[in-house]
C-alpha cells in the first residue's frame, strides 16, 4: 500500500436535486480536485463513488470519495473506505460545509467535536475517533430567522455563485497542501490575514 495515501471525503447529499445546495459544497470541492487530476468518479463497493490520482507527479495519492448516502449517515461509507484502503483516521480529510465560518472563507483543523454537523457526528461515531482533518468550507449563517436546516438545503445565492469558484479552488488547494506538506503548513497559508 502507498505510504503517502490520503482519503478525502466530500460530504453532501446524493442526486441532482441537491447538487447545487450549500450542504453539498464538500462534493463540489472534490469535483474540482478530480478535474485537476483528470480523474473520473466510479462506483465503489463501499457505497461511494471514488476517483483517485496525484495532484502533481510524485505527490501524495488522493482517494476522492463521495458517499452515496445522505449527509447524516456519511459515517458508514467513510468507515468502510478507511478499512478498504487500510488507512488510519489520521489519513482522513473530510471536506464539509460550515455554518460557523463566514462564506468565502475556509478553516482547517484536526480533531474537535462535530459542532452540530450531523455528517461529522455520524463519521465520528462510525470510525470511533474525532482525530481526522477537516476542511471547513464557510457558508455563513442564514439571514434573519431562516432555519439553518432549510438554509443548507438551498442553492447558493447569485452573489455567492460568483465567488464560489474561488472558494472551491481555495478549498481544493488546502486539501492538496495538507496532503503534501501537512496541516500546519496549510493553516499558515489559509488562516493568515490576506
Amino acid at each position: 500500500m502507498d505510504d503517502n495515501l490520503w482519503l478525502v471525503a466530500g460530504l453532501g447529499n446524493p442526486g441532482p436535486g441537491y447538487s447545487g445546495n450549500r450542504h453539498n459544497v464538500g462534493q463540489m470541492v472534490l469535483a474540482e480536485l478530480a478535474d485537476r487530476m483528470s480523474a473520473n468518479f466510479k462506483s465503489h463497493k463501499t457505497n461511494s463513488t471514488v476517483a483517485d490520482g496525484r495532484s502533481f507527479p510524485g505527490g501524495p495519492k488522493l482517494i476522492l470519495a463521495r458517499p452515496n448516502t445522505f449527509m447524516n449517515v456519511s459515517g458508514g461509507p467513510v468507515a468502510a473506505l478507511l478499512r478498504f484502503y487500510s488507512l488510519d483516521a489520521s489519513r482522513l480529510i473530510v471536506v464539509h460545509d460550515e455554518l460557523d465560518v463566514p462564506f468565502d472563507t475556509i478553516k482547517l483543523k484536526a480533531g474537535g467535536g462535530h459542532g452540530g454537523h450531523n455528517g461529522l457526528r455520524d463519521i465520528i461515531a462510525a470510525i470511533g475517533t474525532n482525530e481526522f482533518v477537516r476542511v471547513r468550507v464557510g457558508i455563513g449563517r442564514p439571514p434573519g430567522r431562516q432555519d439553518a436546516a432549510d438554509y443548507v438545503l438551498r442553492d447558493f445565492g447569485s452573489s455567492e455563485r460568483s465567488a464560489l469558484p474561488n472558494l472551491l479552488s481555495d478549498a481544493a488547494d488546502a486539501v492538496e497542501l495538507i496532503a503534501a506538506e501537512g496541516l500546519t503548513a496549510a493553516q499558515q497559508k489559509f488562516h493568515s490575514p490576506a
